[in-house]
């Protein structure tokens, strides 16, 4: 056994080496990880196996040799105090606590090979005995990819992560680490920054890298309907509009491993929009619209915008805008891609921080090459993520196929970003991201439809539609009037059917003047579950009975055409909202501000 040996120490900045005798006490031994990790003792716990279940204490009775701690080992530090952020560290959570996606323990329990048939011309043995020409692939198998019809161009996850812990060693070094860009906290050698950096506390310089994985490989809408609806507000307006895609993930068998993001409904937040620009404004049904969605078994899944422009009316047709030649993913809209990404972090088991990455989607509605409207998706990669989260990165005046990382300031210390090009002698070369083409961002993510459409929403069946929540200006109002006139399409057996809209379900859940909400959980259930029965129980409820009343009470209400022609000569509408304020009952539902406080409409 040597004298001396060699312990790697896993952290949340990153892999640390030590030399150290293996007759060190572990008093001693955790004196010299807190020097590597440039944590304090008492601010550090340190474990033995990556479930963090195996914990080391700092004693001087036991020995490294004792613990039974080998030359090369992983050892874990998890950090008890703050983070860069000032928040509670992720790494101290046990893998064992970590829930992963639905989706992922699936895929995590499957086989994950490429069967492949016997060839009568290859294969020259028995039915049951396999050769080179028929043995099972794995799912990263390069040249399968390649020959896919299509070329499948990244890996999925699940195959990334079985790469990692394939081979001989069954992945006991494999480990997923998030990018820090930030100073390490903790060091006491130097003034904190701008007074002075050490090489312990300095973050390392990166280098962009093509990202060869994506942790989602399909963005599926269940069908043409949904998305006719949200697109409905450019051909009325001819102003860009945006959304967030509510729906699941589930297994892609188009690809090994892979997962496909299915969307059901896409939900539109305040926003005020024109012809080339999006703003969004505050939301204060974003509470309430997660509700709905969790009760139905839905999530967020990705966001979606317009792009579009066009360039012949009678023909129908769009501007092909984003090409080769100009940019396919502005750094802007980057940067908001990674800002979303950031807020739906991706359960992993093996990040020491218990996340990697995302599956947070980025969906554009922009002309093809033939000028047709299509859809676009794509991710951004997790360096992205780490630049958007560390505020390094920020888009450029001019060009918006550019970013740009920022410099260092007295307030930020920035480390040096480079990416290397390859021109067309093959010859390589290294440049600082200042600025940065966001082509080494991007990883592409294949979108469409399903061949056979699917319904968890009355999309297809109806004539009239609930109408689609904040869109106000163009005279489609969620209000007891048109409540009423979409009601009377459906029967009493028809419950279950009529209450199938996702933007009906939100603005019951909003609704001020009733509180339904607290009472909506079995009509949630009854939609989740399709369970006619239970629908119809509740509307015997004394909420919806109440409500009932109320439309009864309303009288007809205008179609959206003739309270647009109200709005703009100044008419009365029939409906009326209830100010949050003063709870006066206003009559007239297209009016922003209330009549009594003069208070705005929320």
């Amino acid at each position: 056994m040597p004298n001396e040996i060699i312990v790697r120490l896993q952290s949340p900045e990153g892999t640390k080496r030590v030399n150290v005798p293996v007759t060190m006490t572990l008093y001693k031994f955790f004196q010299k990880v807190s020097e590597a990790v440039a944590i304090p003792v008492d601010q550090f716990k340190l474990f033995a196996d990556r479930n963090r279940i195996r914990e080391l204490k700092p004693t001087s009775k036991v020995t490294l040799n004792s613990s039974k701690i080998k030359h090369g080992d992983m050892l874990y530090v998890a950090n008890q105090t703050a983070s860069y952020d000032g928040q509670a560290d992720k790494a101290s959570t046990s893998a064992a606590s970590i829930v992963e996606d639905d989706v992922d323990q699936f895929l995590t329990k499957l086989d994950g090979k490429i069967y492949r048939e016997r060839d009568d011309q290859l294969c020259h043995h028995g039915a049951n005995a396999k050769c080179v020409h028929c043995v099972p692939l794995e799912p990263y198998d390069q040249r399968y990819l390649q020959e896919h019809d299509p070329p499948i161009k990244h890996l999925s996850f699940h195959s990334y992560i079985r790469k990692l812990t394939g081979g001989v060693d069954k992945g006991k070094f494999a480990f997923l680490d998030n990018i820090s860009l930030k100073i390490k906290p903790g060091c006491t050698e130097h003034a904190p920054w701008p007074g002075g950096i050490c090489t312990k506390c300095q973050p390392s310089a990166i280098t962009l890298n093509r990202q060869t994985y994506r942790h989602v490989d399909n963005l599926m809408f269940e069908n043409p309907y949904m998305f006719d609806r949200f697109l409905d507000y450019w051909r009325k307006t001819g102003n860009q509009r945006m959304g967030f895609l509510y729906g699941k993930y589930e297994h892609h068998k188009d690809v090994p491993l892979g997962i496909k993001a299915t969307v059901s409904a896409i939900y539109e937040p305040p926003q005020r929009s024109t012809v080339n620009s999006l703003e969004l404004l505050p939301d204060y049904n974003a509470e309430a619209v997660e509700f709905v969605a969790s009760k139905m078994g839905l999530r967020k899944v990705g966001w979606i915008f317009t792009d579009l422009v066009a360039d012949d009316l009678t023909k129908g047709t769009v501007k092909h805008v984003r090409n080769m030649d100009a940019h396919f993913l502005s750094a802007e809209e980057c940067i908001m891609a990674g800002e979303y990404q950031n807020q739906h972090p991706n359960p992993c088991r093996l990040a020491a921080e218990g996340t990697f990455g995302s599956k947070f989607v980025t969906c554009i509605v922009t002309g093809d090459v033939t000028n047709q409207i299509h859809t676009e998706a794509y991710q951004v990669s997790n360096q992205c993520m780490a630049l958007v989260r560390d505020n390094c990165l920020v888009p450029t005046r001019d060009a918006p196929e550019l970013g740009y990382v920022r410099e260092s300031t007295s307030e930020q210390y920035v480390p040096d970003v480079f990416y290397t090009e390859t021109d067309s002698y093959g010859n390589t070369s290294k440049s600082l991201a200042r600025p940065l083409p966001v082509e080494f961002l991007l990883v592409d993510v294949t979108c469409g439809f399903p061949k056979d459409p699917m319904y968890t929403f009355n999309d297809r069946t109806i004539l009239k539609h609930f109408p689609v929540e904040n869109r106000s200006e163009l005279g489609e109002l969620q209000d007891l009037g048109p409540l009423a006139q979409y009601m009377k399409q459906f029967s009493g057996d028809q419950f279950l059917e009529a209450m199938s809209d996702f933007h009906l379900m939100i603005y019951l859940a909003t609704l001020q003047m009733l509180p339904i909400r607290e009472h909506m959980g079995s009509l949630l259930d009854a939609l989740r579950s399709r369970d006619g029965e239970l629908a119809k129980a509740w509307s015997k409820s004394e909420q919806w009975a109440t409500l009932e009343h109320f439309m009864a009470a309303q009288g007809p209400s205008p179609t959206s055409t003739t309270a647009t022609t109200m709005a703009a000569a100044g008419g009365m509408s029939q409906g009326t909202w209830t100010c949050s304020r003063c709870t006066y009952i206003n009559t007239n539902s297209l009016k922003a501000v209330c009549e009594m406080c003069e208070g705005p409409k929320d």
